[in-house]
């Protein structure tokens, strides 16, 4: 892999992750319209690790009170607190993508990365967000959801599946039509990729394991480094865009790539 090719597709990872325009369909489509060979699996694993490292930071207060709460809750029998609470409502929240995923890998891998797919799944979800961000705010802290809740956003984040839909969309899309407001949707979607990303991180080593492949220690580091950097920055632009001006600029977005992707 050259340098730019490095940085371009680090810097993919880490913008799109937790935008929500998809980052699958970026990772697909980009380097299939410069002509790059695939990057491998070495490198999707460094590239989701920096991603898995900036939301930990980012969202590192809240992780310390769930993982504190648990704490207490599990060993000295103390009564299950918000933030305790949350975390089970987080773990939820992540079983119908986990399951799916563990049943639809091969599928989703050998038919669901088709170009005119990803447009159809990006126009479709861009009209759903729209419509689910015209809805009232009356949930305003993520701690607030129910396992009722946790549930349909779980399902929601499932279609993420399909490259295009966008993980954060959806599950921001789920949480809006809930009627959570939209900087608790995106602080509660940063919180559900922790699982998910660990999850296909951990699928990926696996697969790498079965058939490994001499590293480029150089370029996985920096494709980390940069990956990590992205996600963390484009955290912060996405509470304060959702905040001032809701989804419409990211529906438009995925509208105007899908008809790039259709023409």
């Amino acid at each position: 892999m050259s340098f730019w090719q490095i940085i371009v597709l680090a810097l993919l990872q880490g913008v799109t992750e937790f935008l929500p325009i998809s980052s699958s369909a970026h990772l697909i489509l980009v380097p299939a319209w410069l002509g790059w060979e695939d990057q491998g699996i070495a490198f999707d694993i460094a590239v989701h690790f920096g991603s898995l490292i900036a939301v930990i930071a980012f969202s590192r207060r809240e992780i310390a009170a769930i993982l504190g709460e648990w704490r207490a809750w599990l060993l000295y029998r103390a009564a299950l607190g918000p933030a305790a609470r949350l975390g089970l409502m987080i773990v939820l929240a992540t079983l119908p993508i986990g399951a799916l995923g563990l049943l639809l890998h091969d599928t989703v891998e050998a038919s669901f990365r088709e170009p005119r797919l990803i447009a159809v799944a990006g126009a479709l979800f861009a009209v759903l967000m729209v419509w689910a961000d015209r809805r009232p705010q009356y949930l305003t802290r993520v701690r607030e959801i129910g396992w009722k809740q946790a549930l349909w956003i779980g399902c929601g984040q499932a279609l993420a599946l399909i490259p295009g839909a966008s993980r954060s969309g959806v599950t921001i899309t789920a949480a809006r039509v809930l009627g959570m407001a939209r900087p608790a949707a995106a602080r509660l979607s940063f919180l559900l990729a922790i699982p998910v990303i660990l999850a296909a991180a951990a699928l990926e080593t696996i697969n790498l394991s079965a058939a490994p492949a001499a590293a480029d220690w150089g370029a996985l580091a920096l494709g980390m480094v940069v990956a990590g950097v992205a996600a963390f920055l484009c955290m912060g632009l996405l509470l304060r865009l959702v905040a001032r001006w809701g989804l419409w600029p990211f529906a438009l977005y995925r509208l105007a790539l899908s008809a790039v992707i259709l023409l």
